[in-house]
């Protein structure tokens, strides 16, 4: 097969394996099912803990270490692992961590005591990050003008993963226990396993620096790209507020509307439709929308907080449903906007470039996950959606500067 013009051209893509066909439809439904799953492993325990906490002893004020020990795994992970597609065979570098992986979840769900399931939790966070070797690996397989409608179609697959891991989770533990939730996941990835080693290509990065000397350089990356760092700084906050919706939102739908853990899941469910907006961000940032992309983005996020304010008083689930969606998409279209920018920048520097604005995101992720519980419990519904709102205006606040800066940072 002859290699795509953009490879050609390209001395880092000569040693892209052509032995299968990289540009396959195919491949890219895999990669998009890949990153969901792996990133899924995140939330699987999160809506489980009344009942993995008990079983292995961990006192009910303790229980929510079971979740932030994944997530600090999964920070480690971006910034030690994703970095590592720089200068490894990304293919191999996938199948590692996958394995790994695989085995945390057996142990998982194998686990008799608490200390067990902290390790495997600690690996399952660690090694989940392969999701995002495998984005910018779908950037480089495409020219420039495709790269926001693949990266929005991948992206598509792992907003998926995230929204409907805790549903999932839900519906399996209700009717065989918190365990199978583990081990199912676990053949998930091997068959994941077994399908990227039939179809992706490899793609062996030039750049022969060391592993340190390529994490010392991170940091110049981030002081040196303007773009880098405007684009993390929006997807902080806008992430932030999603993990507020999504933390504080099934404690108002049992205090105000009285759902069961089968409702929300359902509402999970309906939110989930969210991602559909991935792909359509990915085409109008190849034809040059980014700035509206953004605008969109967070202008649906603030307007979709706000009138939950009211929403939810009126008691409108219909109401809270949209929002959620809205919600969603607005975080799909700010995140496949900003990693369509970044993807046009050198492709050595793609790895490094992806781990840090992950990196970023995560912790407003994190810092979203804390800022919810805490509002939630001093003053409701209305408290958490006022500090998300506050957020999004932030994110617009510093959009505008945009217009102002003598260089385009977005467009």
């Amino acid at each position: 097969m002859l290699l795509p013009a953009h490879v050609a051209k390209d001395p880092l893509m000569s040693t892209l394996d052509t032995s299968t066909n990289a540009v396959s439809p195919l491949l890219f439904f895999v990669l998009a099912a890949a990153t969901g799953a792996l990133v899924a492993n995140l939330y699987y325990a999160q809506p489980l803990l009344a009942l993995i906490g008990p079983e292995l002893g961990i006192r009910p004020d303790l229980a929510g270490t079971l979740v932030s020990i994944t997530q600090i795994g999964y920070g480690l992970g971006l910034f030690l692992i994703v970095s590592l597609a720089d200068l490894v065979e990304n293919k191999k570098l996938v199948l590692v961590t996958l394995g790994i992986v695989t085995v945390a979840l057996v142990a998982a769900a194998a686990s008799s005591n608490a200390a067990l399931f902290f390790i495997a939790s600690l690996a399952i966070g660690l090694c989940s990050t392969g999701a995002q070797v495998l984005v910018p690996f779908a950037a480089h397989l495409v020219p420039p003008e495709q790269r926001g409608r693949t990266v929005g179609n991948v992206m598509a697959g792992l907003l998926t993963g995230i929204l409907l891991a805790r549903p999932l989770a839900l519906f399996i533990s209700s009717a065989f226990g918190w365990r199978p939730v583990f081990w199912i996941s676990a053949v998930v990835m091997v068959i994941i396993g077994v399908l990227l080693i039939a179809i992706m290509p490899r793609y062996r990065p030039a750049s022969r620096t060391s592993y340190w000397a390529n994490l010392a350089s991170m940091p110049g990356l981030l002081r040196d790209m303007p773009v880098l760092q405007r684009r993390s700084a929006y997807q902080f906050l806008i992430f932030a507020t999603f993990n507020m919706l999504w933390t504080a939102a099934p404690l108002m739908l049992i205090d105000r509307f009285g759902l069961s853990q089968t409702g929300i899941a359902f509402f999970a469910l309906a939110g989930a439709g969210g991602a559909l907006a991935a792909p359509i961000a990915g085409r109008l940032a190849d034809r040059g929308l980014a700035r509206l992309c953004t605008a969109v983005a967070i202008g649906g996020l603030t307007a979709g907080f706000v009138a939950s304010i009211w929403a939810v008083p009126f008691g409108s689930l219909v109401a809270m449903v949209i929002i959620a969606v809205v919600i969603d998409a607005a975080v799909q279209f700010n995140q496949i906007t900003s990693q369509r920018l970044l993807f046009v920048l050198p492709a050595e520097q793609r790895g490094r470039v992806n781990a840090l604005y992950m990196t970023v995101t995560f912790f407003g992720g994190a810092i979203g996950s804390t800022l919810a519980t805490a509002t939630y419990h001093w003053g409701g519904w209305t408290a958490t959606a006022g500090a998300a709102t506050v957020l999004g205006l932030a994110a617009g606040a510093l959009f505008l500067t945009e217009f102002r800066a003598r260089v385009p940072q977005s467009a």
